[in-house]
């Protein structure tokens, strides 16, 4: 049985750095599987982790149903035949919810829960809570773990009201609440797995009907009454008009293959009903100043930015942005430049402006 650790958080919460400080501190020697679940076109992580000698396999694009349901699930079943690890660790979206994870991890032939927990900014806990119940407290309430980033930055008072929250959504969970720094990754760990015994309670009773739904794809949904059917053919190329060679726009949502059925479950709304993901493909050279000068100028619907593109000083820059926190350092190179945004009714034209993609 190949072990299988489940790492959810909300967009930029801090899951990569985790897995990071996991692979070098508890997972180095082992033959382990990164397995991503990234929502937009651009996956952009998986270049630093390969790094650290972990197989990615990437499952980009798509709406998210469409994606757990269909590509996510044979990627899992294709990595445990292709590879046949002792750990795989799943990272999933940072709008995926926790619940449909799990769910699909239950459907795969030889795979052992190990741990599943959702990593929380503390610094942004409760604006997430208020805005994005839908993903953001799905995580929490399931995770039998739930391990809080940049406590070092915070108030006790902060702490105090994130741990309520927390609380409210899931009384049973471990919380984590130590800075990270403080904590090597065996620590960290030895709590995430200590605090699961199997599948959580619960998610045997909404298998079957979503699964038929979902593996069947012949269900009569039309997307008019859903209200958002993604076609953006059109809308691409509005966006890509006048571009100069090597740079292009990516409007996520579904991907190249229609899936013919729209959103009809129990689990609510789906991150492609309320977020857009934008990916920039760009051969343009930035100084950290102009790359700290776009993100300064980006609205407040954005709720996560990421991107690795050339430096003007010779070298690559790689940037991560959440509201209210810059991250700009040296990367290695990617096969171009790559951007992605994501956030609400975001404005493609304003990030050509911003990002200077002609």
């Amino acid at each position: 049985m190949t072990k299988v650790d489940v790492i959810s958080g909300f967009l930029g919460a801090g899951k990569t750095t985790l897995i990071q400080k996991l692979i070098k501190d508890v997972f180095a020697g082992h033959k382990v599987v990164l397995v991503e679940n990234e929502f937009g076109e651009i996956g952009i992580d998986g270049g630093f982790l390969k790094e650290a000698g972990i197989v990615i396999n990437e499952v980009n694009g798509g709406c998210i149903c469409c994606t757990l349901q269909g590509d996510f699930r044979r990627a899992l079943e294709k990595v445990v035949t292709d590879y046949n690890p002792e750990r795989i660790i799943i990272e999933p979206s940072g709008v995926g919810k926790l619940s449909d994870i799990l769910r699909i991890v239950k459907q795969v032939e030889g795979l052992e829960l190990d741990s599943y927990s959702a990593v929380v900014d503390a610094k942004r806990c409760k604006i997430y809570h208020k805005n994005f119940k839908e993903f953001f407290d799905d995580q929490i309430a399931t995770a039998s773990c739930v391990i809080l980033s940049r406590t070092q930055m915070i108030t006790e008072d902060v702490l105090a009201a994130d741990l309520e929250i927390i609380r409210q959504l899931n009384p049973d969970a471990r919380v984590i609440t130590t800075p990270w720094d403080d904590l090597d990754g065996k620590a960290i760990f030895e709590a995430m797995a200590g605090s699961s015994s199997g599948f959580p309670e619960g998610l045997e009773d909404d298998d079957d009907d979503d699964d038929d739904d979902h593996d069947d794809h012949d269900h009569d949904h039309d997307h008019e009454e859903h209200e958002h059917h993604h076609d953006h053919s059109e809308e691409e190329a509005k966006a890509n008009e006048g571009l100069s060679e090597g740079n292009h726009i990516h409007l996520g949502g579904e991907d190249e293959h229609e899936h013919e059925h729209h959103h009809h479950h129990h689990h609510g709304l789906d991150a492609d009903d309320v977020f857009d993901s934008i990916g920039i493909e760009t051969i343009n050279k930035y100084t950290k100043e102009s790359i700290e000068n776009a993100l300064k100028q980006l609205p407040d619907t954005i709720v996560r930015a990421k991107g690795i593109v050339p430096s003007a000083e010779g070298g690559w820059l790689f940037f991560d942005y959440v509201p209210g926190d810059t991250d700009i350092r040296e990367g290695s190179p990617a096969y171009t430049g790559l951007i992605t945004v994501i956030g609400e009714k975001v404005d493609v034209e304003l990030l050509k402006k911003l990002f200077e993609v002609r």
